[in-house]
């Protein structure tokens, strides 16, 4: 018998009234916007009612490097919180929505798998509620304001040379990255080198997913600097008057999206920044409401631990004050296997010494976990090709890391499937066992902060960056931003910045091609290798295989 795919299972599913999940976490229907039957958005006065509630535990959910054979970060994330509610704790679950660029590319939907989704799942990989299409035209409206300023006289004296506000596209566009813009004569203005970035790595998302409600939002936007005059002074968002527009634009999109599991429990989906080129976490305003309605909020971050689970530490909960009670670190036999070399064509054969090799990389992610101060428990996501000899030595492996390891079922079985993890996962947050801590203090230079994270997060050897770099970075310290966090871009694929060096690689270098200021999002960006913040498609992007049926149904989308 065909096993159904992800839509057809996320078809299939009985979903409740958003209403009915609403009322679950005791929201009223006009606390709730609702957006046809099966999502909505939370009214921002609801939200400011919950303030003196006391905060759930915050459970993260993160993964070892993702590899071809796939991880199942999300389908977690999701089976977990329903495994939660399934044993009778109030639970929540926080994810990012998913950009158009992935989903119609390589990597897929972010609704999670099988039995264990957020639904509605054609909805939530396409245009939701509408909040990336907002993002982009708030980004895009700044982009033409700075021109404009320009074209009418340049009283800012803006050098073009220097601008650095790039416009952004929720697509995968490689023949965007670099452009040149206003050509056609006098009046289309004064011709320049631009580019594009996807959507997801605009600054403008971060700031939507860092900022604490709208006016916090709208000062930020403010703060965000476009470009350099001559005598290299920036040049802000609110200097060319953009920033009001901008935040009315956003006015919606900072709202919550409240919808449910295929096991009708409540979740947050809301924001996007990419984890391998932003924060890769979903909103703050999510976060914390989700930690006012429920007793625990299980919340992802993008990619391996290595990216997203730093970022949350260092950036997200240093700036939003969270403390993360546990976290789990998610692993499949596949990927464990490719980590220790063998080819995705050879995975069905059983291979002990190879899973066994691979655990290198899950336990290098497990020690950086710890070192935040945080609890960690290993959740292998099953297979159904998993031999008993490659579960058992993960777990054997991971009880000398000094934690253990969780065989869950949830992507076949759902919540039912994880309810030993939900037990145990609970039990730590509950112990008070966290001492979280960053990895780094808010003094450290900003050149120093990145070695930190390249030492002890990556074990590279070094960090190399040219001088005029590590010149523009003693700038930003002069200047009164060496307060601020540091934002790796790096491949998600390996600890280094090549991504064919799997496993637990040492001795490496750390190469910084360009640094950015996202003075309102309040980090630094540091791009390392041969990263893109606009990606491309494969040869054979997922668009091709997706279409509708003649029941006017979508088909391909996964």
């Amino acid at each position: 018998m065909t096993q159904p795919s992800d839509i057809e299972i996320a078809r299939a599913a009985k979903k409740l009234p958003i209403q009915e999940i609403g009322a679950k976490l005791g929201l009223a229907p006009k606390d709730l916007i609702p957006f046809g039957h099966d999502k909505a958005k939370i009214e921002p006065e609801a939200l400011a009612r919950l303030d003196d509630r006391p905060d759930g535990k915050l459970i993260l959910v993160t993964a070892i490097n993702p590899t071809p054979a796939g991880e199942g970060k999300t389908t977690t994330t999701v089976g977990l919180g329903d495994g939660l509610n399934r044993i009778g704790k109030k639970a929540m679950i926080c994810i990012r929505e998913a950009s158009l660029g992935p989903n119609f590319g390589m990597k897929g939907g972010a609704a999670g798998g099988g039995h264990a989704q957020i639904v509605p799942m054609e909805d939530m990989n396409l245009h939701f509620t509408g909040d990336f299409h907002a993002i982009t035209s708030a980004h895009n409206l700044l982009s033409a304001m700075i021109d404009n300023h320009i074209y009418w006289g340049n009283e800012l004296e803006i050098d073009m040379r220097r601008v650095v506000w790039r416009r952004v596209l929720d697509m995968n566009d490689r023949a965007l990255r670099q452009i040149t813009a206003s050509l056609g004569g006098v009046s289309n203005g004064f011709p320049r080198e631009a580019g594009f970035d996807i959507t997801v790595a605009s600054e403008v998302m971060a700031i939507l997913c860092l900022a604490k409600d709208l006016a916090d939002l709208e000062s930020r936007l403010g703060d965000m600097i476009v470009a350099y005059r001559r005598d290299r002074s920036p040049v802000y968002a609110r200097d060319i008057g953009a920033h009001g527009a901008m935040a009315v634009l956003l006015k919606d999109a900072i709202k919550p999206n409240l919808v449910q599991t295929l096991e009708n429990n409540p979740a947050f989906v809301h924001g996007g920044p990419f984890a391998n080129i932003a924060h890769g976490c979903n909103s703050v305003v999510a976060t914390r409401a989700a930690l006012k309605l429920a007793d625990y909020v299980v919340t992802e971050a993008g990619f391996g631990a290595d990216l997203g689970a730093e970022k949350f530490f260092d950036i997200k909960c240093r700036k939003a004050g969270l403390t993360p009670a546990a976290s789990v670190l998610v692993a499949t036999i596949r990927a464990l296997k490719m980590n220790g070399g063998v080819a995705k064509e050879d995975l069905g054969a059983e291979n002990v010494e190879a899973v066994r090799k691979g655990c290198a990389n899950l336990a290098r992610h497990i020690e950086n976990v710890k070192s935040f101060g945080v609890p960690v428990v290993v959740a292998i996501n099953h297979f159904s090709g998993d031999s008993d000899a490659e579960i058992a030595e993960v777990q054997n492996y991971v009880k000398t890391q000094g934690t253990e390891a969780i065989i869950c079922r949830h992507w076949a079985e759902g919540g039912a499937g994880t309810e030993e993890l939900a037990r145990r996962v609970a039990e730590i947050a509950d112990s008070d066992m966290s001492h979280f801590a960053p990895l780094y203090p808010d003094e450290k230079p900003l050149f120093k902060k990145i070695e930190e994270i390249a030492k002890r997060i990556y074990r590279a050897d070094e960090v190399i960056a040219d001088k005029k770099i590590r010149d523009q970075l003693r700038e930003w310290e002069n200047q009164g931003y060496g307060n601020l966090p540091v934002c790796m871009a790096k491949t998600q694929y390996s600890f280094s910045t090549d991504p064919a060096l799997r496993g637990a690689p040492t001795g490496h270098t750390i190469p910084v091609r360009e640094v950015r200021l996202s003075a309102g999002a309040g980090f630094v960006v540091v791009i390392c290798g041969e990263i893109m913040t606009m990606p491309g498609l494969p040869r054979h992007p997922a668009a091709e295989k997706i279409c509708l049926n003649d029941a006017g149904e979508i088909e391909g989308l996964f």
